[in-house]
């Protein structure tokens, strides 16, 4: 991924903490076939440095994890269009800014018992923030049987890539202003965006 220096996440803690918020992410894979792409709910496992998820059995890009040296995995964050209006110098183009990690690593599939914990985990995960957190309800059987449906992987993480466009290269000055009409776009992934930055000057 291009990423110019000002854009660049080195805190390897930021980017787990950008990827545990935005778990629904792009696993992108190679075969004699060509490219192939998922959109999967994963998890990030920090002390082990493994990224854990599933799909369905019928999805056949699970096959592509034999023999595959390195799989990449995108977690997207807030994106928005920005206008040169909003800034004090208006003699420059238009842009998109946007928050992304680029997650590299070597796939495996899992057994049913990790399978079923990484279900459980997930559900867990997506569940907790709700006033009244759902709970899995299947018997045994009925789990195992659901279990047969779908298959579990794990990735160990060789590297990862952080870019964070925040309009880093502005002065300081255009990107208040930036960050005001950010804050006052009619539409939520801009108003998304902006909370993002004010959390990121929090952080910084």
């Amino acid at each position: 991924m291009y990423i110019p220096s000002f854009n660049r996440v080195e805190n390897r803690e930021a980017i787990n903490a950008f990827i545990q918020a935005h778990s629904f992410a792009t696993l992108i894979t190679t075969n004699e076939g060509g490219i192939v792409a998922s959109h999967l709910p994963v998890l990030l496992d920090e002390k082990t440095n493994v990224l854990r998820s599933h799909m369905a059995r019928a999805n056949e890009q699970w096959k592509h994890f034999a023999g595959a040296e390195e799989v990449l995995c995108i977690f997207h964050g807030p994106h928005a269009y920005v206008s040169p209006s909003w800034y004090e110098e208006q003699h420059t183009v238009p842009t998109w800014n946007y928050a992304v990690a680029h997650v590299y690593g070597k796939p495996a599939l899992v057994d049913d018992a990790e399978l079923k914990q990484i279900v459980f985990d997930t559900t867990a995960k997506f569940e907790s923030p709700m006033p009244t957190p759902w709970t899995i309800p299947l018997s045994e059987q009925e789990i195992t049987a659901m279990l047969k449906a779908i298959v579990g992987f794990k990735i160990d993480i060789t590297r990862v890539e952080g870019k964070f466009k925040l309009g880093q290269n502005r002065s300081r000055e255009d990107q208040d202003k930036m960050l005001r009409n950010l804050q006052n776009a009619p539409d939520a992934e801009s108003r998304a965006l902006a909370e993002f930055i004010l959390a990121q000057r929090e952080r910084n």
